[in-house]
């Protein structure tokens, strides 16, 4: 037919080649090829190709830091199962002898605890402790911020995450002087009832109708200095919002009234950490000291203060008085996936390169726009419609 036959030639030749499956699965290629050839490389690509690389870089990096250090959340819940031990740590300085002093603890189921016979009371020297570094007054910014530091999961377990208990540290000597031993320092650590309840410093013969001599009131004098106030295992490095304060009076007859708001709280690693007491009446709640290197189980609390001088007929002296919150705080630091990183740098990548692809375009064809107006000369006519430009501005019709 045509010929082709008679001279050899194959007519399917001219046609459409059918090369099996890999030729027909070209149709569905998204991303068709241009020849070398119909592309030119500038300098200016080749600025934009570096900038939009730093610029993934950065983010990449930002990504992967953020994927590294995780992210902190915080779940509130009623705190489940039968609690019955609180266990209180307190390390104050009264200018006051110690045997003129009382410590007690009384909470609402109406238990009576003698603080004063489970404490240790060690004479010492107000100067001691009030010149120390980091000791300041209640509501100091500092000591705020300093305070928020505790607060986070990486920071509290870096701290006491599976470390040995640590302990009060030892009452510095009072050495010589007519002003020697003329302070007491109180501290331990007590166990009481977890349910609302007031522990207080008083003077001798004034509160409790006790068996004593009645102190005389020009020996009043309770200012302090709080070392450590905390609930739970005792944790000296975490800062507790009264942990480093003081407070001073002039006045013989005066009230310090602190009321604290405890709140369980839970700060983990673990996507399920344990929780802090029994679910059931026979089951067998963790120790109060629990601590791995995931999880610290503690209290916080929340503070203020109304202190304020008293006539003679009320009874002076520090008073702390505490409600238990009926909620558990669950700190968790959290780490996404490795592929969740891996689709986030991917998206971040891509975007940058397609966004920063679309801008180089649009500069030039902006670019080019602007060219073709400075060639035109602000002239849209040509010989297409009769007129003919001479040089000397004069047109004429053809």
């Amino acid at each position: 037919m045509n010929g082709f036959a008679d001279r050899g030639l194959d007519e399917g030749a001219f046609g459409e080649k059918n090369g099996g499956f890999r030729e027909n699965i070209r149709t569905f290629d998204a991303f068709p090829k241009t020849k070398p050839t119909y592309t030119r490389r500038t300098s200016t690509g080749g600025y934009t190709t570096l900038l939009l690389i730093t610029i993934s870089l950065f983010l990449s990096f930002s990504e992967f830091l953020r994927w590294y250090r995780g992210h902190e959340s915080h779940l509130f819940s009623v705190e489940k199962g039968v609690s019955h031990q609180l266990q209180i740590n307190l390390d104050i300085v009264v200018p006051m002898l110690c045997h003129d002093l009382h410590v007690n603890v009384q909470d609402a189921s109406g238990d009576r605890i003698l603080a004063g016979d489970l404490l240790t009371k060690d004479p010492t020297n107000w100067g001691q402790w009030v010149d120390a570094s980091g000791t300041h007054r209640l509501a100091d910014e500092r000591h705020v911020k300093e305070e928020e530091e505790d607060t986070h999961v990486g920071h509290v377990l870096g701290e006491v995450g599976g470390r040995k208990r640590k302990k009060f540290k030892r009452t510095p000597g009072i050495g010589w002087g007519s002003g020697a031993g003329r302070s007491c320092r109180i501290f331990g650590s007590l166990e009481g009832n977890k349910v609302q309840g007031d522990f207080h410093i008083t003077a001798r013969g004034h509160g409790y109708m006790e068996m004593g001599d009645h102190l005389d009131h020009d020996a009043f004098n309770f200012s302090h200095i709080i070392n450590e106030l905390s609930f739970g295992p005792l944790y000296p490095s975490l800062l507790n919002p009264l942990d480093r304060t003081y407070a001073t009076t002039d006045s013989h007859f005066y009230k310090f009234q602190y009321y604290l708001s405890v709140v369980p709280t839970i700060y983990t690693r673990s996507p399920s950490p344990p929780p802090p007491t029994a679910h059931k009446p026979h089951d067998t709640p963790l120790p109060p000291d629990y601590s791995t290197s995931n999880t610290i189980i503690t209290n916080q609390y929340a503070a203020t203060s109304q202190s304020h001088a008293v006539n003679e007929r009320t009874i002076p002296g520090i008073f702390f008085k505490f409600d238990i919150e009926p909620i558990l705080l669950t700190v968790r630091e959290e780490r996404m996936s490795f592929l969740w990183l891996i689709v986030r740098v991917v998206n971040v990548v891509s975007g940058v390169l397609v966004g920063g692809g679309w801008c180089y375009q649009l500069a030039v064809w902006g670019k080019e726009v602007v060219r073709g107006r400075g060639r035109s000369g602000g002239r849209g006519e040509g010989m297409l419609n009769g007129r003919v430009f001479h040089g000397d501005g004069e047109d004429e019709e053809e």
